[in-house]
């Protein structure tokens, strides 16, 4: 190991040279007197900002409550239709049991009135037959 340039004791004393500038650098910035003018700046911005947030947050929750009554009239005006829905329907197969049951009493009506009268001509044939014997 030969002939560093600088030396150990020229490298320390650097180092401190730096320490100390770096202490002096931090002592004069926590002593500058618009310290304390840029952290109430700070300190308000950052108030104001909490503020606009907390309102937006209101807002939001103002909004989803109005969209979540919205919602919930929604599906009482959709469970209503349901319901008007469903009683037609019940209303529709009501007067088609009832027309179809009419229809079966007619016909079965004019079955017996075809089966009276084939029944009444056979009586008179044999009326008929009868005398004639």
């Amino acid at each position: 190991m030969g002939y560093q340039t600088p030396d150990l004791q020229e490298r320390q004393q650097a180092a401190a040279a730096a320490k100390k500038a770096m202490l002096e650098k931090f002592k004069a910035a926590a002593s500058d007197p618009g310290l304390a003018g840029r952290q109430a700046a700070r300190a308000a911005i950052h108030e104001a900002r909490q503020v606009r947030q907390a309102e937006r947050e209101a807002a939001n929750k103002a909004r989803e409550a109005e969209l979540a009554a919205q919602r919930a009239a929604q599906a009482a005006r959709e469970a209503e239709l349901a319901a008007q829905a469903r009683r037609e329907a019940e209303e529709a197969a009501g007067r088609a049991a009832a027309d179809k049951e009419a229809a079966s009493a007619a016909l079965a009506a004019e079955q017996k009135m075809r089966r009276d009268a084939r029944y009444a001509a056979r009586k008179a044939a044999q009326k008929k037959r009868r005398r004639g014997l």
